[in-house]
């Protein structure tokens, strides 16, 4: 494991918009904000039946979802899935990469979605999860800052590659601007020294 490489960005595709939603999928990539380097991935589909024992649906995040392509919705007839706890003890090895429960640092879309939906899903199975509370990271505050001090959004100029609510490919995307606007905080330092 490259040890550069301790930040995760963390997506959650779910079906509710609550502290404890439903999760549909669980997508992350070990990534370097101040390189935009991306390593490792990690993708699965929790089987539904399994999922709705853990959380609570959200009818306008259904209503949501049906409006979306049909690429998007193929996720709800994955036959690929797996048991939430089974899914979470595999993000947990593979989270095990960075070592240190200290050292992982896990980026959520959200200060309220991503990472406390995980958290409170770790909880339900009765799991501890691996990293520490204090590492939680927020992507929309990084974004808040790049527009109204930067000037930038690199969360809408940069091209979106994948498919938009596949949760692997939206924590590469999430990944990429966090990591512009990491560079471009990094340069604006850098000249005012």
């Amino acid at each position: 494991m490259n040890t550069e490489l301790n930040d995760v960005m963390l997506d959650l595709e779910t079906i509710g918009q609550h502290s404890n939603a439903v999760i549909v999928s669980i997508g992350a990539v070990f990534f370097n904000p101040l390189t935009g380097n991306i390593g490792a991935e990690f993708y699965q589909v929790i089987d539904l039946e399994d999922a709705m024992n853990y959380g609570t649906v959200d009818g306008s995040t259904l209503k949501w979802w049906m409006k979306k392509s049909d690429e998007a919705r193929a996720i709800f007839n994955s036959k690929d899935t797996m048991l939430l706890k089974d899914a979470l003890l595999e993000l947990n090895d593979w989270l095990y990469q960075i070592e240190g429960y200290k050292n992982r640092i896990v980026w959520g879309n959200g200060a309220t979605f991503d990472n406390t939906i995980l958290t409170n899903a770790y909880t339900a199975i009765k799991m501890t999860k691996t990293w520490h509370f204090s590492n939680d990271r927020d992507v929309r505050t990084v974004v808040d800052i790049g527009r109204r001090v930067l000037g930038i959004d690199p969360k809408k100029s940069n091209e979106f590659k994948g498919s938009p609510h596949n949760a692997l490919d939206d924590a590469k995307h999430q990944a990429k601007y966090v990591s512009d606007i990491y560079k471009q905080l990094k340069l604006n330092t850098n000249a005012q020294i």
